[in-house]
């Protein structure tokens, strides 16, 4: 009885494998596909248009004013930047003014906030922010993203073409100097782009957005419905990209590659991020997320291994894994992202897929989430609000 049913999870586990093999292998074919667009896509052909970078803020992020300071330093004709809070005490706008004083020829704006127009913040401090936007054409990105100087020629170049309603772009993190931030920085690099390629791929396309860059149009937002439409949901980018593309517009891709700069998260405060992470994808792409089970090439191998006692075959699997698994690792993150450090924490990789199955059962243990301070229940992708906290540090969503 016990060999047999040594032999059916040696069986289970030896088909994981297989399946896990497979998605690098698709991981590898979605990111040479991406490099073959991006290397043959040439400059818009449209004048750049006026441009509204909103970005709303809750407390601080590790290189914050680097962070803004490079939304200053774009070679773009024309735009203007507004900053969004809900707190006149809180302490990004300490940041906000000393941008100000920097850069007095840039149209620099910090809005306060008061309405609460649902559970998100960020979303509600949005709506608030767009009507005060003088262009056409909006920027939304997270308060912890550094951009290059052709930034918004970039992003905003495809949205010359009409039937373009979302461009959103990759991004890589760079990594502080605990070992939680540099697994969360792994992840991003080895799991979460490749994960958007294998989709974009695999959908023909992508319907929804990143939080590093959303750029769309002002009558398009009109559209959905505004910002007040999904200001209960917790993941307002992929709400976004989703609505938009229900409308019969694409998303896009941009080939322009961000940062953000990580926490130093300890290895508790990785894995609630972590666990919140998967949440926010359970409750936004269900069956997406139920497929990732066929993607943990290495915890499968593993367990072929103890449930053959070790046998050659299960061994073979186990080497073609990792083989096949750090060389998808190193081509999205150093080829595609241009991530500098990935390639000195590959030994990171082992560690991160085990701890990533984990993530992924205790994310159906339950929907209660901790996000910037305060505490939610997810229902169907809204948020309940549970508590408040006030605090002066935040982290992405």
């Amino acid at each position: 009885m016990i060999h047999h049913i040594a032999k059916s999870i040696e069986t289970v586990a030896a088909v994981g494998t297989i399946c896990g093999i497979a998605y690098n292998f698709l991981c590898l074919w979605s990111a040479a596909s991406f490099l073959r667009e991006r290397n043959s896509a040439g400059e818009g052909a449209h004048p750049p248009h006026p441009v509204s970078i909103l970005k709303p803020l809750k407390g601080t992020d590790p290189q914050m004013y680097e962070s803004f300071r490079s939304h200053c330093l774009q070679d773009y004709p024309e735009y203007e930047i507004i900053f969004g809070v809900s707190d006149a005490n809180d302490p990004a706008i300490q940041q906000v003014e000393r941008l100000k004083t920097e850069f007095p020829q840039r149209p620099i704006r910090l809005l306060m906030c008061p309405e609460n127009l649902g559970a998100n913040t960020k979303v509600s401090n949005l709506a608030q922010m767009a009507r005060y936007a003088r262009y056409e054409h909006l920027v939304v990105n997270d308060s912890d993203i550094w951009v290059g100087p052709h930034y918004l020629r970039n992003i905003l170049a495809p949205l010359g073409d009409t039937g373009v309603g979302l461009v959103t772009c990759l991004y890589r993190g760079v990594p502080g100097s605990t070992l939680g931030s540099r697994l969360e920085s792994v992840g991003i690099s080895t799991d979460f782009a490749p994960g958007v390629l294998t989709a974009r791929f695999l959908e023909k396309g992508i319907r929804f957005g990143l939080g590093s860059t959303l750029a769309f149009r002002r009558s398009d937002l009109r559209a959905i419905g505004g910002f007040e439409s999904f200001a209960d949901y917790l993941a307002d980018d992929y709400e976004l990209g989703r609505r938009i593309a229900g409308i019969g517009l694409r998303v896009e891709l941009s080939k322009e590659i961000v940062e953000t700069f990580l926490p130093a998260y300890s290895f508790a405060e990785f894995l609630r991020h972590q666990l919140r992470w998967a949440r926010t994808i359970r409750a936004s792409r269900f069956w997406g997320f139920l497929g990732l089970i066929f993607t943990f090439a290495l915890p499968w191998a593993v367990l072929a291994i103890l449930a053959s006692r070790g046998s050659a075959r299960a061994w073979e699997l186990f080497g073609a894994a990792c083989c096949v698994r750090l060389f998808a690792a190193a081509v999205v993150g150093r080829a595609v992202l241009d991530d500098r450090h990935i390639l000195s924490q590959l030994w990171l990789i082992p560690l991160r897929d085990f701890i990533a199955p984990a993530v992924w059962v205790a994310s159906f243990a339950g929907g209660n989430i901790v996000w910037r301070g305060d505490r939610f229940q997810l229902k169907d992708g809204r948020l309940v609000t549970l508590s408040h906290k006030r605090t002066h540090s935040a982290e992405s969503p």
